[in-house]
């Protein structure tokens, strides 16, 4: 079975369109950040390193140091999809970082969406 398209990108080459749907909204980098931080677990420096290094989305999201127990609390549809519907394990991690992203740009406040009321760092 082929992998989806999505899997081979780079996160660098997807961040910037999760930053700029954020501040097209008012939000900021550091909020975007902070969403990816708690979702996977890495510090701000193995994030911007993923960054640098150009890993692609697999395998971003296997060597992610601790996904967040919470995430499962994220519910909805996301590209025409209930997340929770999801069967593939990576693509619904995906979906719920686009989900994370789309309630904070419209303007959810980042402690809800981070159903747990903040970070560990």
């Amino acid at each position: 079975m082929t992998k989806h398209r999505i899997y081979t990108m780079s996160l660098a080459s997807v961040y910037p369109h999760y930053i700029t749907k954020a501040e097209k909204k008012e939000r900021t980098k550091s909020e975007v950040d902070e969403i990816i931080r708690w979702l996977t677990g890495y510090s701000q420096v193995e994030l911007q390193a993923a960054l640098v290094s150009e890993v692609n989305l697999e395998d971003f999201w296997a060597h992610a140091p601790k996904l967040n127990p919470n995430r499962t609390q994220i519910t909805g549809v996301i590209c025409g999809v209930r997340i929770e519907e999801i069967e593939d394990p990576l693509m619904r991690e995906v979906r719920y970082l686009d989900k994370l992203i789309d309630e904070l740009a419209k303007g959810r406040p980042t402690v809800k969406i981070l159903r747990s009321g903040g970070t560990d760092e």
